[in-house]
């Protein structure tokens, strides 16, 4: 079998951004505690150099029905209720465009039933990726705090969810703010949103991608979380480590490898409009990052969550969600859940 960490320890330059071991004492961190693209040592941020290594030295993947790489889908469900701000901008754009009927969607559930928000339209994005014979997951708030306010008890989406694992999308657990340090809360977060589906949930991902290396992947090994996909910037899209394929987590402390897959975060909705000046500039990023990671047959993990849809002033979020599935059905991109990628690594032994 291809021992990559073997061969990469070889290249400490190489180990070293693998390993994130500069994250393990940080020089500076930003408000949220994360650390920062701006201070790290790694600045060609687009390019996967510890893969595109590991690929040189003969590592191989296949995925299901010869795809060349693969497309892991995510959804952060940050809000199913359209907070204030939202209401307002997306009012002000109706207004704009004189389009009342949508104005009417956006006001009108709040005096009606609340299951009409514009932010509760799973149903309608898993449409969207059945067309294009897609799976993804969903990640899902269960805490019961928040940094900046309330945003949803997840017990009034029991059956939403219930709907989301029939259908074979997955079900995973967003992790509060304060998890991402604290086991317990991680653990109650954790049953919360299991009794509430009716069955396991295995995939995470930490809001706000808090996370501290090599820390948070240990809690969430113990917590029993199959794999985790925080791994990646606010600021910024690309690679964080060098990776553009699952990995194991190394935790230089104990010299040991951490009993979680990470697959790791290349592009976020909000973080590739706010890095560009155009929507033609932020579909050609994501294009080139879509197009290396085909090159080196990898997985490339997007973030889009679900109040980029039904939100008049964050439109193009969604147009460029569709044209992102168009164009990776039309390389033979595997696209689905971060369970199911799991899942293939595991069966594969990758």
């Amino acid at each position: 079998m291809f021992q990559a960490q073997d061969i990469l320890r070889q290249n400490p330059t190489l180990w070293d951004l693998y390993t994130r071991k500069e994250e393990y004492v940080p020089n500076q961190l930003d408000q949220y505690d994360q650390f920062m693209y701006s201070n790290g040592t790694y600045q060609d941020i687009l390019e996967p150099a510890v893969s595109r290594f590991l690929i040189q030295q003969g590592l191989k993947f296949m995925y299901p029905d010869n795809k060349l790489f693969a497309v892991c889908l995510t959804h952060d469900v940050d809000e199913i209720y359209p907070p204030y701000r939202h209401i307002l901008l997306s009012s002000m754009t109706c207004l704009k465009k004189l389009d009342f009927d949508q104005l009417r969607r956006q006001v009108s559930w709040k005096l009606h039933e609340k299951e009409k928000s514009p932010y509760w339209n799973f149903k309608k994005i898993m449409d969207l990726e059945e067309k294009y014979g897609a799976y993804s997951s969903f990640y899902f708030l269960a805490t019961h705090s928040d940094i900046r306010r309330f945003r949803y008890n997840i017990e009034d989406l029991d059956d939403e969810l219930g709907q989301i694992h029939e259908r074979g999308w997955e079900v995973g657990l967003h992790g509060g703010y304060y998890a991402y340090n604290d086991l317990e809360e991680i653990l109650r977060e954790k049953k919360r949103l299991e009794q509430v589906l009716g069955s396991m949930v295995t995939g995470y991902r930490n809001h706000y991608l808090r996370i501290h290396v090599p820390d948070s992947w240990e809690k969430l090994a113990r917590a029993e979380f199959l794999y985790d996909t925080t791994l990646g910037y606010n600021d910024i899209v690309g690679f964080r480590n060098g990776m553009c394929h699952p990995f194991r987590p190394y935790n230089l402390n104990t010299d040991s490898e951490i009993n979680i897959l990470e697959i790791p975060l290349a592009i976020m909705d909000n973080t590739v409009f706010e890095s560009a000046t155009s929507y033609e500039e932020a579909w050609n990023l994501v294009k080139r990052l879509i197009d290396t990671v085909a090159l080196y047959n990898g997985v490339i993990c997007l973030n889009w969550h679900n109040d980029s849809f039904n939100c008049p002033f964050k439109n193009t979020h969604e147009i460029m969600y569709e044209k992102i599935l168009e164009y990776c059905c039309s390389k033979k991109a595997w696209m689905t859940s971060g369970e199911n990628i799991w899942t293939w690594w595991k069966k594969n032994e990758y």
